[in-house]
C-alpha cells in the first residue's frame, strides 16, 4: 500500500457500488477503439471462410477428402451441406490463435493499462480497494471471452444461412438432428470456447500486474500463448502437453458426437479452473502487496 492509500479514511463501498464499477469497467472496455477492432477482426474471420468454401465450392465440387480441399479446419467439408457448420469451423479457426490474442491483449491492458496511463491510484482512492478492482477487472475479461466467442459464432451463423443451405444436420458419430437442436448445440459449443478462455485471461490479469506498461504486458501475453502452442505441436513434449491450457481447447468436437464425448471436455474446464485458480492467486497476492506509484 502506498502512503497517500494509508493516509485516508477507509470505506467500504456497497454492493451497488461494486455493481456500478463493474458496469464501468464493462463501458469503458467495450468502447475502446482497440476492443471494436479486435471484435471486428474476429467477426471478418467467418465472413472470409464462408466467401472462400463458396468459391471453392461453386462448380458443384466439395472440400475435403476426394474435393479438392485437403485440410483446414474441423467441419469445413460440411459448409457446404449446411450452413450451421460454418459456426463450428470458423470457432476451431479462430480458437488457436485470433480468440486467445484478442483475449490476451484485454487482459494484459487490465491493470498494466490504468498503471501506464496514471488512472490506477485514483481508481484504488476511489475506493474501489485492491481485491475488488482486481475482481472486477477479470470480471470485466471474462465477459469480453464471452462477447467474443459470441461475434464470431453469430457472424458464422448469419454467413453459413446466407450462403448456403441449411437444415437437419449430421453429426460426427453420423447421426441426424434437426437443425433446432443444431443452433442449440452451436451455443453449447459457443459457451465451451468462451470457457476455455479463462485461463488465458487470468495468465494475462497476472502478467498485467507485474509491469506498468500495457503495452509489455500485452505482448508477454501474446508471446507466452505463441509459445505454448508451439510447444504443444511438439512430439517430444507429449508427457507435459495435457497440462497445457491450450491442449484441450479443440475437444469442443466432441458436443457434435451422439453420445457426447465428455472425458476431454471435462478435462479442458478442469484445466482452466486450474489456470484460472493459480494464476489468478499469483495475480491477486502480487496487486495485494505492490506498491503503486501511478
Amino acid at each position: 500500500m502506498s502512503r497517500a492509500e494509508a493516509r485516508l479514511p477507509v470505506r467500504v463501498p456497497g454492493p451497488l457500488w461494486s455493481l456500478g464499477l463493474l458496469r464501468s469497467e464493462l463501458s469503458v472496455t467495450f468502447r475502446r477503439w482497440r476492443t471494436l477492432a479486435l471484435l471486428g477482426v474476429l467477426a471478418a474471420v467467418p465472413v472470409l471462410v464462408g466467401i472462400a468454401v463458396r468459391i471453392e465450392t461453386s462448380d458443384g465440387s466439395s472440400l475435403g477428402p476426394g474435393g479438392g480441399g485437403g485440410g483446414g479446419p474441423a467441419f469445413i467439408s460440411q459448409i457446404s451441406n449446411n450452413g450451421l457448420f460454418l459456426v463450428f469451423t470458423a470457432l476451431a479457426a479462430t480458437l488457436p490463435f485470433f480468440l486467445p490474442m484478442a483475449v490476451g491483449v484485454v487482459a494484459g491492458d487490465a491493470i498494466a493499462g490504468e498503471a501506464s496511463a496514471g488512472t490506477l491510484r485514483y481508481l484504488l482512492v476511489a475506493p474501489a480497494g485492491r481485491t475488488r478492482l482486481l475482481l472486477t477487472k477479470y470480471a470485466t475479461v471474462i465477459a469480453f471471452c464471452l462477447a467474443a466467442t459470441l461475434v464470431v459464432a453469430v457472424s458464422a451463423l448469419l454467413v453459413g444461412a446466407l450462403l448456403f443451405p441449411v437444415g437437419d444436420l449430421i453429426t460426427i458419430s453420423g447421426t441426424r438432428i434437426s437443425y433446432a437442436e443444431g443452433l442449440g448445440r452451436a451455443l453449447l459449443i459457443a459457451l465451451v470456447v468462451a470457457a476455455s478462455l479463462i485461463g488465458v485471461a487470468a495468465l494475462g490479469l497476472f502478467v498485467s500486474t507485474l509491469t506498468g506498461s500495457g503495452i509489455a504486458a500485452m505482448a508477454t501475453t501474446v508471446g507466452l500463448l505463441i509459445t505454448v502452442q508451439i510447444l504443444d505441436q511438439i512430439p517430444q513434449l507429449d508427457a507435459v502437453q495435457p497440462y497445457f491450457f491450450s491442449h484441450y481447447w479443440l475437444s469442443f468436437a466432441d458436443l457434435m458426437r451422439e453420445p457426447v464425448y465428455w472425458d476431454d471436455l471435462t478435462r479442458n474446464l478442469g484445466l482452466q479452473a486450474l489456470y484460472a485458480a493459480v494464476f489468478g492467486s499469483a495475480a491477486w497476492a502480487r496487486f495485494t502487496t505492490k506498491d503503486i506509484t501511478a
